[in-house]
């Protein structure tokens, strides 16, 4: 598989990835739990079909310490035990944030109540935040056709 174009070597798209890095960046400095925000953009990855973030962000997840078993089951995480009520509600709120096209009311607000149980205001928005920013990822190099496997964990800084 071939990109379509060196989006990562386009000095234009140097420019938006710049920003949208920077919003990244700001959310993986939050309160956040680490471990949330990879599970969060593992699944936001695999429902939009985007090979590239899959295979980063499972990589990145097992660096920083995440079990084989719990990266298996994140497409299946509804059925997993290995998840806290915590991951689940993020994953959940991943879900419905990725798939808004998929039902007329968007967000539920069950799923917005059971993750404002968890997380606090400050990790609301930043989960709030990755989901946007992981389904811009998504979007780009699945449009691009960005070629998945080669990626190593650390790569982009």
């Amino acid at each position: 598989m071939e990109s379509r174009l060196d989006y990562f070597g386009h000095p234009l798209a140097g420019k938006v990835l710049k920003h949208i890095n920077s919003a990244s960046k700001v959310v993986s400095d939050s309160t956040l739990p680490l471990a949330t925000q990879e599970l969060v953009k593992i699944r936001a990855s695999q429902i939009n079909g985007c090979g590239f973030c899959t295979d980063m962000h499972t990589k990145d997840a097992i660096a920083a310490g995440e079990t084989a078993q719990r990266l298996h089951l994140v497409a299946a995480w509804r059925e997993a035990k290995v998840f806290t009520d915590a991951e689940r509600a993020a994953l959940e709120l991943a879900e419905q944030g990725t798939r808004i096209a998929d039902a007329a009311g968007g967000v539920t607000d069950e799923a917005w109540r059971n993750a404002a149980k968890y997380f606090d205001e400050d990790q609301l928005v930043a989960l709030l935040s990755l989901i946007a920013v992981i389904n811009a990822y998504n979007r780009i190099n699945v449009i691009n056709q960005q070629p998945a496997g080669d990626y190593q964990p650390g790569q982009f800084g």
